[in-house]
């Protein structure tokens, strides 16, 4: 059996732990995740999905535990390292999607290529606009990102998260500011990419409708993990 693309052993999380208010967020958290696998994690407000988003995404550090991403443990990372990982294998969705305003959707979508510091060539300006057009604006390339549509400022989004090929795509509440058909809509697209670029998906959500969408669903309460079901 092959190894799991991402692996989570023991995790614990604590912030403030030297305080005399230490307070702990995860508690032996334990997970794998295989190659191109759509998961879902949901938890109400305060379960602890966030910090474990950020604990999978490498932008925290757990205070106990291991992670492992392609068989590397993180933990040994230092800073540019983890950065250039993130950078290379990870792509991030947000319910914000976090466009810069005043930039074309084309520019949006190539700006992970130029955060690897890599030159903008016309490979990368191709490849921007194959995605561009793979989440069907195409015709909007050159529309500032604030002249768009939220279901659009999404779509834009989920390009610029595929621009340096990821492994992983994480995607925290990636529909709660949209309506329902947008959702559906922007789902569909999630399920599409995770097909086309076997991607592997963790969706972050507190919504269970569309949690009960996915292959999997992980259930956090209080910071452990309640159910792990797999369809």
């Amino acid at each position: 059996m092959a190894e799991p693309l991402i692996r989570l052993k023991n995790i614990n999380k604590t912030y403030n732990p030297d305080s005399d208010f230490p307070t702990k967020v995860l508690f032996d958290i334990n997970l794998d995740f295989n190659r191109g696998s759509f998961s879902s994690i949901i938890g109400q407000s305060g379960s602890g999905k966030s910090t474990l988003l950020n604990i999978l995404g490498t932008l925290d550090r757990p205070t106990s535990g291991t992670i492992s991403i392609n068989g590397k443990d993180t933990a040994s990372m230092s800073k540019n390292e983890l950065s250039s990982l993130r950078n290379k294998t990870i792509g991030f969705i947000f319910q914000f999607h976090y466009l810069l305003p005043e930039f074309t959707a084309l520019e949006n979508v190539l700006m992970p290529h130029q955060i690897s510091k890599e030159q903008t060539d016309a490979e990368a300006y191709k490849h921007a606009e194959e995605l561009l057009d793979f989440v069907g604006l195409t015709k909007f390339k050159d529309n500032p990102a604030n002249e768009m549509s939220g279901g659009q400022q999404q779509r834009v989004a989920i390009a610029r998260s595929l621009m340096n090929n990821p492994d992983i795509i994480l995607a925290d509440e990636p529909t709660g500011n949209l309506d329902s058909d947008t959702t559906e809509t922007i789902y569909k697209l999630l399920r599409d990419v995770n097909k086309t670029y076997d991607t592997t998906f963790i969706v972050i959500t507190h919504d269970r409708k569309i949690a009960e969408k996915t292959d999997r669903v992980i259930e956090l309460k209080d910071g452990r993990v309640d159910s792990d079901f797999t369809k």
